[in-house]
Parts: structure tokens; sequence; C-alpha cells
């Protein structure tokens, strides 16, 4: 035996041996298990925190298999996306060069560490053979209704001429060249995703217990169910339309908030003559993302010179715009009940604005100089005084509704997934605009819609607009002259199906065959990060209730457990350091790793 370990010359013969034997090749069988760790996006390099994540996953699917389970461990690439573009533009290279030679030199390394995967089953999201079911899929949410295109106002950069993610807004400029962003309406492909929100919240309950109880909570949150009422304020004949979910403290309303982007905000700020004033507000408003003006801590408004009417008494109220109402939330407007809200309270006390209770605790006096948000019992409140509060939620609302002036309604915090990209390096959306026949989707007999080769990446605008040859094309209806979307697929589209790819990589007619996918499926361990909670995982739960309604899963659930693995941070300590943590010795280290490989050898 050997005295010493040469990893070099061990590792490659055994690692040599395993391929040739084909030893973690898997076919579908008796006694499954489906091993999964989330597929990176192909950088350039490995670095530690796929190193943990894949090892985690590694150790369990060799431990599984010693226990005589027939593992399904497989390895693939998220390789679509706007990093391949900005290299593409530094090193001027190709998209599609930059990220196969990455993706080459990444398999080398996992190769190099041992993971024992199988590596027939390989897929990359940037190949035709991939990405053609991505549009196949697009096209059949389109076939059910669940696909739709319409204006969105997005973070804009006029020097880029691209669409910004709230990520790549910093301090209201955009991330690569620093101009300022402004909010702009974009013509944008959506998946209605919220036609799934009751589904994703309901199946939660399948998950306790067997995923981290803080990424259930998470999603609850993000999907986050509202049970309430929309009711109806008038500025004279107008009605502005409000959601609340305390219809209770309905006659504590002192005035309202609309959000700047609102349609009827310059509309009432002209009525009211403050036309100049609040358009400044506006403009100053889109150039701030939707995550800052969520987080900014102070409340900045603009009275727009009208009042409405509280439809519970009759009371004119003032009618403002501020910054800290969403038009995407609600219906884009509030009604304010400073004495029961603490938002509400803190912009109040800035513009002077009225605070009135309308419930009170059960054997107390309302507090003062503070808000009030637990139940009680209302005062204030005409012909409800004195009423419980959760019950008069209730009958406020029927009261109201009989008027013609209120409806019970229940709202969720999710909101339509938005899949444009304005870029070259993705999926192109498989539809055609033509003059005479107006939007129409390719035929299935056309798939895939190939990205062109030729293309030319200067940084400005969407590359696909200018390649003239591949977007103009002919109408599959009519055959006359049409035009292709060149809108390309968010990148968390590839990656929301194809754990189910893994199990048939190489079909040509499906996605994949259902039998295969009902023989693996779900993924019994699913490894990733946390910070894919509300995205990547809650899209994936989408898809996979989509394709059970297709009929073609038969699980509700992709993932059966989920194992988070944590962060790697940049805090480094010597190796004498970590053992001394551990308890060990370098020199105890050495003996017990030669004993270990005295017994392997002999």
């Amino acid at each position: 035996m050997e005295k010493s370990y040469n990893p070099r010359d061990i590792e490659q013969k055994w690692q040599r041996h395993w391929e040739e034997l084909g030893v973690f090749k898997v076919e579908e069988g008796e006694n499954k298990v489906y091993v999964l760790e989330m597929f990176p996006y192909p950088s350039g390099r490995i670095h530690m925190g796929h190193v943990r994540n894949y090892t985690i996953g590694d150790a369990l699917a060799r431990f599984l298999r010693m226990k005589g389970k027939r593992v399904l461990h497989p390895m693939g690439w998220d390789a679509f996306g706007l990093p391949a573009e900005n290299a593409a533009l530094k090193h001027g290279v190709h998209p599609a060069q930059w990220t196969k030679e990455n993706i080459n030199y990444m398999k080398q390394q996992l190769k190099s560490m041992g993971f024992s995967y199988d590596w027939d089953r390989e897929i990359a999201t940037c190949d035709p053979e991939y990405y053609k079911w991505n549009q196949w899929i697009f096209l059949k949410l389109y076939e059910k209704g669940l696909v739709y295109r319409k204006d969105a106002e997005v973070n804009w950069c006029p020097n880029d001429e691209t669409v910004l993610a709230n990520e790549q807004v910093i301090e209201g400029k955009c991330w690569r060249c620093g101009t300022p962003v402004v909010r702009r309406n974009v013509p944008s492909w959506y998946i209605k995703i919220t036609d799934y929100a009751e589904r994703l919240l309901e199946d939660l309950k399948l998950l306790e217990g067997k995923w981290p109880e803080r990424v259930i909570l998470q999603q609850r949150n993000w999907i986050g169910r509202s049970e309430g009422a929309v009711i109806k304020f008038y500025v004279d004949e107008l009605p502005i339309e409000v959601f609340t979910t305390r219809p209770d403290t309905v006659f504590g309303a002192t005035f309202l908030v609309l959000a700047p982007e609102h349609p009827l905000t310059l509309t009432l700020a002209k009525r009211g003559g403050r036309l100049k004033e609040v358009e400044e507000f506006v403009n100053k408003m889109k150039h701030m993302s939707s995550r800052e003006r969520g987080t900014q801590e102070e409340k900045e408004g603009v009275f727009l010179g009208v009042y409405a009417k509280n439809p519970t008494n009759g009371e004119l109220i003032p009618v403002w715009t501020a910054n800290y109402v969403l038009y995407e939330y609600g219906t884009g407007a509030i009604m304010c009940v400073p004495a029961h809200d603490q938002r509400d309270y803190e912009f109040a006390q800035k513009y002077n604005l009225p605070i009135k209770v309308v419930v009170k605790p059960k054997d107390s006096d309302p507090p003062e100089g503070k808000t009030y948000i637990d139940p009680g019992i209302l005062i204030n409140s005409g012909p409800f005084d004195g009423m419980d509060s959760e019950r008069a939620k209730r009958e406020i609302t029927q009261w109201l509704k009989e008027k013609g002036l209120a409806d019970f309604k229940i709202t969720y915090r999710l909101r339509d997934w938005n899949i444009s990209r304005q870029r070259y390096w993705g999926t192109p959306i498989p539809i055609i605009y033509c003059p005479s026949c107006g939007t129409v989707p390719v035929p299935e007999d056309q798939l895939p819609v190939l990205l062109p080769e030729k293309v030319e990446i200067t940084g400005h605008g969407n590359p696909l607009e200018k390649v003239e040859d591949w977007v103009n094309t002919t109408c599959p209806k009519c055959g006359g002259p049409a035009k292709r979307e060149t809108d390309t697929m968010d990148t968390f589209f590839d990656s929301s199906w194809y754990f189910l790819r893994y199990c048939d990589p190489k079909n040509d007619n499906l996605p994949f065959d259902p039998k295969k996918v009902e023989s693996w499926m779900p993924v019994d361990y699913y490894i990733g990060g946390i910070e894919h909670a509300v995205l990547h995982l809650l899209y994936a739960r989408f898809f996979q209730k989509f394709l059970f309604d297709l009929g073609l899963v038969k699980d509700p659930e992709p993932f059966e457990r989920l194992i988070t693995q944590g962060m790697v941070l940049k805090r480094w300590v010597s190796i004498e350091k970590f053992l001394e943590y551990l308890g060990l010795s370098l020199e105890d280290c050495v003996e017990l790793l030669r004993a270990k490989i005295s017994e392997l050898t002999s």
C-alpha cells in the first residue's frame, strides 16, 4: 500500500472507472429516490456555495444507494440570462460561446470532485432541445387563457434602453451605467399565476413538517390572502374604489390616498387646480422603484385639491397621492384611518390631517397619541356603535353593499408574473404579430423558434429587434407578412420545470413522458438556498400544478422535502483554528485518514 495519498492519481483512476462502468446511471424501477440540488448558472467557476450544496446532495445520494435505493441524481445548467450578454459586451464574445465554455470548465470541476451524477441526463436551458419545450408550455398556457399581454409600468434605463429588475436599481440609478431610472409603460407578457393563488396557498399544508417553516411562512406571506371589502368613495360623479381588510373602521376614514400611478391621480389634480405640483411629485416617483418606495420610511404626499364623500356618513375628506401607496397592490387607492393604521397615522401627523377614533378596547378607553389596531368595540360609528369590531366588518360591508357602495372581496398580494425581457440571451416568446390576423401563436409543428446566431450586442436596447431577417416572417394563418415577438422569457421560466426534464431528457415528442415522470416524481430531496423561497420555488410549484391540470404529472407538489443549506460567507479561518474548534489536531486527522485508507484498500 502507498504510504502517501496521491489525490491526482487515485481520484482520476476511480473516476474513470465509475464513468466506464456507468456506475451512477439509473433507469426507472422500484425503490426509487430522487435527490436533486438546484442547478447552477454557468458563471465560469464553481464556488464554495456550489460545493457545499452539491456535497450535501452527493453524500445523501451515495448513502441511499448503499441502502439499496434506486437513486436519480442528475445535473444541468441554468444557462440563459443577462450576465451572458454583459460578458459578451465586456469580452467581445458571443453569449453562446461564453456560456458553453463556462459549462465545459465547470463540468470538469464537478467531475474532478467525484460527485455521483448521471451525466447522461445533463441538460442546458440554452439548448434548443430544451427551450423548445419552454415555448410549448407557453403555448399551452396561452390556450388555457393563462397568458396575456398588457402595458406594464417597469423600471427603464433611458441610456441602455432596457427594463431593469428592482434589484438593478441602486439609489434610483441604473446599476450598470448610472443613468437615472424612470418608470415607463412597456408592453409585456404576463402569466396568470394569480389564478392559482388559492391552491398555492392551500397546498402549503402538504409541505408542513417537510419544508423549513420559514420557507412556508415566506410563501404564505408572499401570496398574501386578505379578506375584506371593496368600498366606493365618490368625488362628485367619479367613483374611487378602495380595498380594505378593516371595513369596521370606515367611519374613521379622514382622507384617501391614491398611488402616483393611479389613472385618476392627474385627472383629479387637474380638476382640483393642483396639476403642476402633483405632476412634479409623480415624476419624482417615476425615478424610484417599487422596492425603494416600499422600504422608504419618510412618508411624502401631495394634496390633489379635491374631496371625496365618505359613504358611511357623507363627510367630505381630502384626496392625496403619496409614496407609500403602490398601484400594483389592491386597487391602487386606500382609505386612510390614522387612528387605526400606523402608516396613515404617520402621514396624518406630518400633514396635520384629522384623526378619528372609531374602535376602542372592550374594557378601557382608546390609547392616546398612538394607533389602536386590535379588535374592540365600535364608537363614533353611527348605528354600529357598541358592536364587536369583528362582527362589524361583515355588518358594515353588507349595509354598504345594499346601497351599492361596497362588496365583499378576497384579494392576494401575489401579482401576475411578468415574463417579458428585452434581451437576446433567453427563450424567444413564440408569438407573431400580423396586421390582418392580430396576435398569432406559433404553431407547435414550427417549434422551436430558434434564437438567431448573428446578433450585434451593444448594451443598448434589445438586440433581437435589429435582426430584420429574423423579425420579419410570415403569418401562420394568412401567409402574409408579419413580425415576431422580440421579447425573450424570464429565466425563471426555464428553471420552473427542469426537474421534470431530467426524468426524460432526450424526448423529442414531448417535454417528458408522463409515465417516466410518474416513476420518479416527486423529488424526494431538493437542496438549495432559502433565497429562492418566493421566486423559483413558488414558480416551480405553479408549473407543477398547471402540468397536473394538463394530466402530464400525477403529483400536485414537485418537491417532497426541501433542504436549505445556508450561505457560505467570506470569513476564513486557518485549518488549525478550525480543527481546534472541532477538538482535533492536524496529527489526529492524518492518522484517522490513514486508517480509513488502509481499511478501504485492504
